[in-house]
């Protein structure tokens, strides 16, 4: 490069390589390969997930409950504002990977707390039909 009108040659052992970590991503090297990743939760990646573990849930009720895999049930969730827009939004998905006729939100119900994380708890019915 020129500097001034001067010819510079920079070699390797001229500089520093160094890396910082940016707030909200994951940043890992190996040899040449470099990846980051995004890892901000955004309301609907949590809602999503939180689809995701009623499911698993859910699954594990039908599993204890002595229902067969082919059985149809109905879902009784006791409502709260986030629960409630968990199942506007995913509530075919939830349905379709349970085999669930209904989803029910229900102030109404006799079924098992479940914690899906320390900020986030409800209580579950799930019968067959």
């Amino acid at each position: 490069l020129s500097i001034d009108g001067q010819p510079v040659e920079l070699l390797l052992s001229d500089v520093d390589i160094a890396t910082q970590d940016i707030p909200g991503w994951v940043v890992a090297n190996e040899g040449n390969l470099t990846v980051a990743l995004d890892i901000t939760l955004t309301d609907e990646l949590v809602d999503e997930g939180i689809a995701r573990e009623l499911v698993n849930r859910i699954q594990n009720m039908r599993k204890d409950a002595g229902f067969e895999v082919t059985d149809k049930i109905n879902i009784d969730i006791k409502p709260s504002q986030l629960m409630a827009q968990v199942v506007r939004v995913h509530g075919s998905y939830i349905a379709s990977q349970t085999l669930a006729m209904q989803i029910q939100l229900t102030d109404n119900i006799s079924g098992t707390i479940i914690d899906i994380d320390e900020a986030t708890s409800t209580e579950l019915k799930v019968s067959k039909c």
